[in-house]
């Protein structure tokens, strides 16, 4: 999947709250199907971009999930990489 470099800046600099919200607009706007065909392939593109960058902040979120491990006496002693698998 390629990096937010070859997203468009105005979508990179989106947050996810923000990039959701866009999306959620351009799929209502193709559900009622009253664009014209060339503002649809445009909305539709948009959109792909838009879910791309979702998904690549919520991998990056991810990443940064650390489950807390506990000791023998079942207290907390650190962290540790969440494993999702």
């Amino acid at each position: 999947m390629p990096d937010s470099e070859s997203l468009p800046d105005q979508i990179a600099d989106m947050s996810f709250e923000e990039a959701m919200q866009a999306l959620e607009k351009i799929v209502s706007s193709l559900e009622t199907g009253d664009a014209a065909l060339e503002d649809s392939i445009n909305l539709y593109t948009r959109g792909t971009e838009l879910k791309r960058h979702c998904e690549e902040k919520l991998k990056d979120a991810q990443t940064k999930i650390e489950k807390i491990t506990l000791g023998t006496d079942n207290a907390p002693s650190g962290t540790e990489p969440l494993d999702m698998d």
